[in-house]
């Protein structure tokens, strides 16, 4: 049997990280926990491109043609939604994660979603907050394992080819 799987070890793959500069007071510490997180990976701040955008809405289109230009191990999107009293936010929310969704199946890179969806500031706070449960710091986790992944993947198809 064999089992593939992704690591915490991205030595000299390049990542982009899109983050939206609507709530920046929620987006800077999700940055920052990204960055830590692609740091103890082993990723140089030469290989990581940073690209800011108005709002969350505007992520997948950046996202999409960062993947697409083929230079990067995967995307790592972050962003802050937070409920108001209208449909505004079911809406976005809705477009942005099916959008990210397709941007990565379209283009066969991770794209990792790190768009809080919450409903008060607060629940904001506390999920980009430091430490380990830093939601920034998840989604480039996440980026690098399945980059790591996508890796084993390739490697594995060309030897059964």
């Amino acid at each position: 049997m064999r089992i593939l799987e992704g690591t915490m070890r991205a030595d000299g793959q390049r990542f982009a990280i899109v983050v939206s500069r609507y709530n920046d007071f929620i987006t800077r510490p999700l940055t920052d926990g990204a960055l830590a997180a692609l740091a103890e990976a082993g990723v140089a701040g030469d290989d990581i491109t940073m690209v800011y955008v108005p709002g969350s809405f505007e992520l997948p289109v950046a996202a999409q043609r960062l993947a697409e230009t083929g230079r990067f191990a995967a995307v790592i999107c972050l962003g802050c939604l937070i409920r108001g009293g209208t449909p505004h936010f079911e809406y976005i929310a809705s477009a942005v994660s099916q959008a990210l969704a397709s941007a990565s199946t379209a283009t066969g890179v991770p794209v990792a979603f790190g768009v809080l969806t919450t409903n008060t500031v607060e629940e904001a706070i506390e999920r980009a907050a430091p430490g380990s449960s830093n939601k920034g710091r998840e989604a480039a986790v996440t980026a690098v394992q399945m980059s790591s992944l996508m890796r084993a993947l390739e490697a594995a198809v060309e030897r059964l080819a």
